[in-house]
């Protein structure tokens, strides 16, 4: 059982990081967007577009599936619930 929960704890752990990432280039992306700065930063454009390929893998799927709502990407928002559910359905196997 200790196995389990210490399994549960690790993928918890990864998740959260994968949602932190997901924020993080949410708001870069905003930044971009409306000119806070500039997309010839170097860095934070590195940043991001090595966000963009780690996460792209994952989202596109998603957005394949999901309707064209125009310059709104819901894909990251459908992301974060999938994999809380995912994590709310692993802690019920767990505890149950």
């Amino acid at each position: 059982m200790t196995g389990l929960v210490a399994l549960y704890q690790i993928i918890s752990m990864i998740v959260n990081v994968f949602v932190m990432l997901i924020i993080i280039q949410f708001v870069i992306g905003l930044l971009f967007a409306f000119n806070v700065v500039s997309p010839s930063n170097q860095f934070l454009m590195a940043f991001y577009s090595s966000i963009n390929r780690l996460l792209d893998p994952i989202l596109s799927p998603i957005r394949r599936i999901m309707p064209d709502t125009g310059a709104i990407d819901f894909s990251p928002i459908v992301l974060i619930l999938a994999l809380n559910a995912i994590l709310i359905v692993l802690s019920a196997v767990i505890t149950g």
